[in-house]
């Protein structure tokens, strides 16, 4: 089983980044960032492989931001890294194809943190540009309380209306938050969801409403590692679902199929 969300930094400043995360969201991180630590989470989890990813929130941090994921994928077999792209770096579309030629098959991309709107024009050539050769995990809801959203429901739904055959894991369950959106705009298309972020957040009648409307099978575990361990949500996700009858495995193992596809390249 996989945990399809989770983050991984870089040595030198993965405490730091780890530490900063916790206080932006008010809480002790779960853990401190390095591949190391997710390992004995995802052990402790009982779960086998995680997809993993950083962002590019500046042009500057694109290509140092992907070597790591590289260099994960050729030394740690239980991660599933994916790249990133910013559309402010003048190399993004060759930044791609070294991605390719790495067997890099998924993209991470935070449009608020970058700072660019997700309905914003500049993302469009890189949909284009993505679409039927990498999986893109969106980011997707608020990320800091009474600023404004720069990634909602509403906006992928657009996105994905005008780029047909975009493959997309919609995170937080489609829009942190925003759930009656989620319902109205995202529920039922052709997408991934993953679950991070939500085990405590989702009301249990929204939780059903979705399941209801959109493909059980295509619902993801996610824990957010490292603001959250996976040895805490995955209980978390089980007791939501008692709520609702639901085994958890219904949604443990749905991961699974995908990350084997991303770690051979797609």
């Amino acid at each position: 089983m996989v945990d399809v969300h989770t983050h991984v930094f870089p040595p030198k400043i993965g405490p730091r980044l780890a530490a900063a995360i916790g206080r932006e969201f008010g809480r002790e991180p779960a853990g401190d960032g390095s591949p190391e630590d997710l390992a004995s989470h995802l052990a402790e989890a009982g779960l086998t492989r995680a997809v993993c990813f950083t962002a590019a929130l500046r042009p500057d941090q694109m290509i140092p931001a992907n070597s790591w994921m590289i260099g994960l994928l050729r030394t740690q077999p239980h991660l599933v890294p994916l790249g990133t792209v910013h559309p402010g770096h003048t190399a993004w579309e060759s930044e791609l194809g070294r991605l390719e030629r790495n067997g890099v098959a998924g993209l991470k991309i935070h449009p608020d943190l970058a700072g660019i709107p997700l309905q914003s024009p500049a993302w469009d050539p890189v949909w284009e540009a993505v679409r039927g050769r990498f999986l893109v995990m969106v980011h997707m809801g608020p990320v800091r309380p009474g600023e404004p959203t720069l990634s909602r429901p509403r906006d992928l739904a657009a996105t994905l209306n005008r780029h047909r055959g975009l493959e997309v894991v919609a995170a937080h369950l489609g829009g942190l938050g925003l759930w009656a959106e989620t319902l109205e705009h995202l529920a039922g298309l052709d997408i991934y969801m993953d679950t991070s972020c939500c085990h405590d957040a989702i009301p249990v009648a929204d939780l059903d409403a979705l399941l209801a409307r959109h493909d059980r099978s295509r619902i993801l575990f996610g824990s957010d590692y490292p603001l959250f361990s996976p040895k805490t949500e995955r209980p978390a996700l089980a007791r939501l679902l008692a709520k609702l009858r639901v085994p958890d495995r219904a949604i443990l193992e749905n991961g699974t199929a995908l990350a084997q596809r991303l770690q051979h390249g797609g």
